[in-house]
């Protein structure tokens, strides 16, 4: 799966949320100052291109949704992560935002309950 840039992540979460939207809708949800329509089209383009999103017609427009899951987007990018600055190691990414992100020892125990639930 290939990466997106922050623009194309950005329209790619608004599309996950929505589920389908033509590209008014998608400027619509941006927050101030909105991008060009242009701009927005162009990106979605290439989102078409890198196949992660695809379109149906409808009127003299088009309507985009997702062809790639969010999670699976997501899994890919946390597994890139992991291997590029944690040498593949979750114990080691964990430990990092553990320390960095002052998290407190509920907060893990959550975290890990909710780990436990899902194996």
């Amino acid at each position: 799966m290939k990466q997106l840039t922050k623009a194309e992540e950005e329209v790619m979460q608004l599309l996950w949320e929505l589920e389908e939207a033509n590209v008014a809708s998608i400027i619509d949800k941006m927050p101030n100052p909105k991008p060009a329509y242009n701009t927005i089209s162009t990106i979605i383009r290439i989102l078409e291109n890198k196949a992660f999103v695809s379109h149906r017609k409808k009127g003299k427009g088009y309507i985009y949704f997702p062809l790639i899951k969010k999670e699976d987007y997501s899994s890919q990018s946390l597994n890139k992560l992991m291997n590029g600055y944690f040498n593949g190691s979750f114990r080691n990414m964990v430990s990092f935002f553990v320390k960095k992100n002052d998290m407190d020892i509920k907060d893990l125990e959550q975290i890990l309950k909710e780990i436990d639930k899902e194996n």
